[in-house]
């Protein structure tokens, strides 16, 4: 091999090299998410098995019914968890309180650098697993509900949005971010599935059209 094409292979190289690190450099950081849910195609078979039902009332409902937030580590409870998960580069003091960080809200695209502007939501709200099931339950599984952080049931999001969707399911509110409302439908999905909770015909219609889009 002649030194100038042992060069030429050499500089090459080296371009790669950089071009690589550049792109490794210059890449988004990942954003913190709840698990991720189950697959759209999972969804739809799921759906495919349910039988509306009537929603319940919410007579005798109180979010009491449903304790939250519940310890998860040390003075950590539910809530902090899930704004450390869900958050960049947050920290917290020495009560578990996030102090500072950063959080991007899935539902609306909002980003916040202050925990106080930020609400878990419930992907499926509380009223809504009472009117589907939750009723008949013993408090300890309502709790074990209300704090799930194996299913993507928690994820921090803009107050005033999650104040906005209230109860609702998804024939009647959707996040307003609509690049997010595929994700949205698998998470409901998974939740209802399992916890075993009815869905009503317009929730149903409703998450099977956004799924078919997906």
């Amino acid at each position: 091999m002649s030194s100038v094409y042992a060069r030429r292979i050499g500089v090459l190289a080296s371009a790669a090299a950089l071009a690589a690190l550049t792109s490794l450099v210059s890449a988004p950081t990942a954003q913190a998410a709840p698990p991720t849910p189950i697959s759209a195609a999972a969804a739809r078979s799921y759906l495919a098995t349910v039988t509306p039902k009537a929603e319940g009332s919410t007579s005798g409902y109180s979010r009491d019914l449903f304790p939250h937030w519940s310890t998860v580590s040390g003075s950590c409870n539910t809530r902090e968890t899930v704004l450390k998960r869900d958050g960049v580069n947050v920290v917290q003091d020495s009560a578990c309180a996030a102090v500072s960080g950063s959080w991007y809200s899935e539902y609306d695209g909002a980003t916040w650098t202050a925990a106080s502007d930020l609400d878990i939501d419930h992907v499926v709200a509380l009223a809504e697993a009472w009117r589907s099931g939750a009723n008949s339950w013993t408090t300890a599984k309502r709790q074990q509900f209300a704090n799930d952080l194996t299913r993507p049931q928690l994820i921090a999001v803009t107050d005033n949005v999650n104040q906005a969707k209230g109860d609702l399911d998804p024939g009647k509110w959707l996040p307003p971010r609509t690049a997010y409302r595929c994700t949205y439908a698998r998470m409901w999905v998974q939740v209802k599935q399992y916890w075993a909770l009815s869905m009503d015909s317009g929730e149903k219609t409703a998450l099977v059209n956004i799924l078919n889009g997906c």
